[in-house]
């Protein structure tokens, strides 16, 4: 009976090894760009909101103003959205480039930041491979056929991840008064649309924008487009909008905010979370391609 027993027990722990232990995890990715200033406290509001959010955060640029120095990293960004700076997967702005080199960028973040002086990177969370990008392309270029281009290709070409979000600075579509869209990003858009990726997620303008989801082109696809967001909504000062984009579906100028994602097996969930004593949100979900 005791032999029997032991052969039963053997054969059920044979049949369950490696069978999955049930659904794959949610993670949560949040955060926006155009964080702080020396003389703002709106870095402060956003920080506060980071605080009762678990998860990882991503940074879409100008982390600080006017430059991107190691003295304004150091007293103006480190006390506020610092204290998450060990969950933090940045990308730099044209005011971190202010700084020669973006070096007080590199420096603060050093390894957190991708390789020295490159600018992109990729990480896994999940069912989602996550791509940060460097959109300052007199810098770093982002045309078709570029070193930053093809690095891009190979990495999604080697992903196994069904589902792919990427950010940067400057949006390729946006309807801010203050900067207008960044042609010079639609490579980099372009690779991503081929290999089905979901979501894109920019800053530079100071404000909140979403897009239905787009071509290249900016032609609305249903199908096979990537929804845009703009989320320059980190603290330091708003902009305005100008003319609406095609294909613009929600729009603020005056909430200071993280825009948070819930990354699923397949599919995610948006929601713009404003500091205290603002009212304006955003919410939705998509499915993974």
């Amino acid at each position: 009976m005791i032999r029997w027993l032991i052969r039963v027990v053997a054969v059920l722990l044979a049949a369950t090894a490696g069978a999955p232990c049930g659904p794959a995890a949610d993670h949560v990715l949040v955060g926006a760009g155009d964080i702080a200033g020396c003389s703002s406290s709106g870095d402060e509001a956003t920080a506060n909101l980071l605080d009762g959010i678990a998860g990882d955060v991503f940074t879409v640029g100008d982390h600080v103003y006017p430059n991107g120095s190691t003295s304004n990293f150091d007293n103006c960004y480190n006390p506020s959205w610092g204290r998450h700076k060990s969950r933090t997967h940045p990308s730099p702005g044209n005011h971190d480039y202010n700084t020669s080199g973006a070096r007080g960028y590199f420096t603060y973040f050093g390894a957190a930041a991708g390789p020295a002086g490159r600018g992109y990177y990729s990480y896994d969370l999940g069912n989602w491979h996550i791509v940060a990008l460097d959109s300052n392309c007199w810098e770093v270029s982002c045309s078709a056929g570029s070193a930053q281009e093809r690095w891009l290709r190979a990495d999604l070409a080697a992903s196994t991840k069904p589902c792919t979000l990427a950010y940067w600075h400057h949006p390729l579509f946006t309807s801010g008064a203050e900067h207008g869209n960044a042609p010079s990003m639609r490579p980099i858009f372009q690779v991503l649309y081929d290999f089905d990726a979901e979501v894109v997620v920019n800053g530079h303008n100071h404000n909140y924008e979403r897009f239905a989801p787009q071509n290249p082109a900016g032609g609305l696809d249903n199908a096979r487009g990537i929804r845009e967001f703009v989320a320059g909504t980190g603290g330091v000062n708003h902009y305005g909008f100008g003319a609406t984009e095609p294909n613009s579906q929600v729009r603020n100028s005056t909430a200071y905010g993280v825009l948070k994602f819930t990354l699923r097996a397949n599919s995610f969930d948006w929601q713009f979370v404003p500091v205290a004593g603002q009212s304006f949100t955003d919410s939705g979900s998509g499915s993974c391609h």
